[in-house]
Parts: C-alpha cells; sequence; structure tokens
C-alpha cells in the first residue's frame, strides 16, 4: 500500500531494491504475473487489479509461491501510470487482453489513448517498452493508429519466440476457440 495515492511512488521503496521494474495493467488472476515473476527472480513485477477478489487472489499464489519480486496494487490502471510513477522508473509495461469496448460510443473509455501514451512515455525509462496484446482487431488497429499518432515510440519486431512470455488464461481461451491474438510491442528512444 503506498503511504500516499496523491504523491509518486519510489519502485525502490515499493520493493526495497533497485531491480528492473515491470507492470502489468489489469493483471487479473494473475497467472501471467506469476508466471513472470518466478522466471525472472533478478526483475520486479507490479500487478495492477481494481478487483478486489483477484487481488487478495494473486497475492495468494504470490505468497504460496514465495515470490517476493511480486506485489500487487488495488487500482484504475490508468491513475497508476498518470500519477503514482515517476518520469523514468518502469522497465517495461504489459497490457494483456484489456476491455476492447467495441462499441464506438465507448471508445472513449479504452485505456489507450493520447493521454495515457503521454504519461507512459514519460513513466518508461529510456529503451523501456509497452508490450500489448488483444484478440480484438478492430482494438488492435486502434492501437496502431494511436501509436503512428503519439510518434515517439519505435516499434519492435515480437516473433512468437523471441523471449519467455507466458500466454494469459483470456489468451489461451481464445486461441482455443480460433480466434487470432494480436501482439506489439514499442520502445521509448534510448
Amino acid at each position: 500500500m503506498p503511504d500516499d495515492y496523491f504523491s509518486r511512488l519510489d519502485p525502490t521503496c515499493l520493493f526495497e531494491n533497485d531491480q528492473p521494474l515491470e507492470i502489468d495493467l489489469g493483471c487479473g488472476d494473475g497467472s501471467f504475473l506469476i508466471a513472470m515473476a518466478k522466471q525472472f527472480p533478478d526483475r520486479n513485477f507490479l500487478g495492477v487489479e481494481r478487483l478486489l477478489g483477484r487481488v487478495k487472489k494473486v497475492c495468494r499464489k504470490a505468497h504460496n509461491e514465495g515470490l517476493s519480486n511480486c506485489k500487487v496494487l488495488r487500482l484504475e490502471s490508468k491513475y497508476v501510470i498518470e500519477w503514482l510513477f515517476p518520469e523514468n522508473s518502469i522497465d517495461r509495461l504489459h497490457l494483456l487482453c484489456p476491455d476492447p469496448w467495441p462499441k464506438a460510443r465507448h471508445h472513449k473509455n479504452r485505456l489507450v489513448q493520447q493521454g495515457f501514451l503521454q504519461a507512459l512515455y514519460k513513466a518508461l525509462k529510456p529503451g523501456g517498452e509497452f508490450c500489448f496484446k488483444t484478440d480484438h482487431p478492430e482494438y488492435f488497429e486502434w492501437v496502431a493508429e494511436q501509436m503512428q499518432k503519439f510518434k515517439k515510440f519505435e516499434q519492435l519486431d515480437w516473433p512468437e519466440d523471441a523471449f519467455f512470455y507466458p500466454k494469459t488464461d483470456f489468451q489461451i481461451q481464445w486461441e482455443a476457440e480460433g480466434k487470432v491474438v494480436e501482439r506489439a510491442r514499442f520502445r521509448k528512444p534510448e
């Protein structure tokens, strides 16, 4: 729990070390977050989730696995990026299978907008990455358009076997249904 929700959060105080920080926005049941924390003990992983039941479940999993490099914060994703993290403090941000808000009148609720990208750009360290996945083709196009409009990130190749990257429960479910999960990876220039 941050001491103050209206001040910038120092990641080194949160984890009591200065290991690289990765954030999983909307971490859900935590399967991705826990797998990453287990695979990379030399990195810190912060899950962000607004639903209390999910937060408790992920915390329980992390505790049972003995993971000191994995924590969960119960807050809205947008608030965390825009207001809690200082400039140049995040090494990688994961946004996996977010709500696509498919109706046109709800597009304003989509997380990836120009204001969010500006906040993310500030919070990422130089060379920091933004990893995005969705099964919703229209939302994938939306993100590509928002990134082109923003113009500050460079897109990276992301072949399936580029590095360890576990699938979320949503991705496993959707691929079993024959849906394609699109992915894009972007970097803040150094």
